[in-house]
């Protein structure tokens, strides 16, 4: 097996790859996690959520350009005037050709809507219940919401996480090709046993640098794999 690589080897690999640390600096610490996100509205974690479902395997612009129309036709995503929504609304709603027509992505709404009233039940708020989960254990909270939610498996809640601002590394290709040449992981990328080594390599990287799960994903993903220099994305 490989060694473990430290820290400082993955930031000097990252820096050397995308032109000096200054450039390194600029583009791991763009779109930080918010610090706010225990106040966050939870009719804004089910829109994130939706969105993401939807996203996945589809163009993303398409996506975003009827956003407005998913946000008017599903009330603001208000989660207790969704949960009163009969079946036959709601398949009125997927057949609207404002939005993106797919009624199973559509059911998901009102079943992510009961997942995140339940948690509001049980533990007084869906924000606080994100934003409390320790980082440490990441992986348990997607988990949870792969468990819990709908349509919320693979890297579905990782990017709607990190879109919202809780703080979580993301498996992109780079990571995992970085994970895969360094053998901290073999066989499947979201094995039970795959998903462990994968936290406690992060967790031993916080430790030696401090830094964000956020930033680690994405120092990471510029040390390794075919990926381009643009801030904007949220590939890593």
């Amino acid at each position: 097996m490989s060694a473990t690589p430290a820290y400082r080897t993955i930031y000097q690999l990252a820096s050397r790859r995308k032109g000096g640390d200054e450039n390194i600096e600029l583009l791991i610490k763009s779109h930080l996690p918010n610090p706010d996100l225990a106040e966050l509205p939870e009719d804004r974690f089910l829109a994130e959520f939706t969105r993401k479902i939807f996203q996945s395997g589809f163009v993303w612009r398409i996506v975003d350009n009827k956003w407005s129309a998913f946000e008017e036709l599903f009330w603001g995503f208000d989660v207790d005037k969704l949960l009163m929504m009969p079946d036959d609304m709601l398949e009125r709603k997927a057949a609207d050709p404002a939005i993106i027509r797919n009624l199973k992505k559509v059911w998901s709404i009102r079943e992510n809507a009961m997942m995140i009233a339940d948690v509001r039940d049980k533990e007084g708020s869906f924000a606080e219940f994100i934003a409390d989960w320790p980082e440490e254990n990441i992986i348990g909270l997607w988990q949870f919401l792969k468990k819990h939610g709908t349509r919320l498996g693979g890297n579905i809640g990782p990017y709607a996480l990190r879109f919202l601002g809780k703080d979580t590394f993301l498996l992109s290709r780079d990571v995992e090709a970085f994970l895969r040449e360094r053998e901290i992981i073999e066989g499947g990328l979201t094995s039970q046993r795959s998903l462990k080594a994968i936290q406690a390599f992060f967790n031993d990287l916080q430790q030696q640098s401090g830094r964000s799960l956020c930033e680690l994903s994405r120092l990471i993903a510029f040390s390794a794999g075919e990926n381009t220099v643009a801030v904007e994305t949220e590939s890593a």
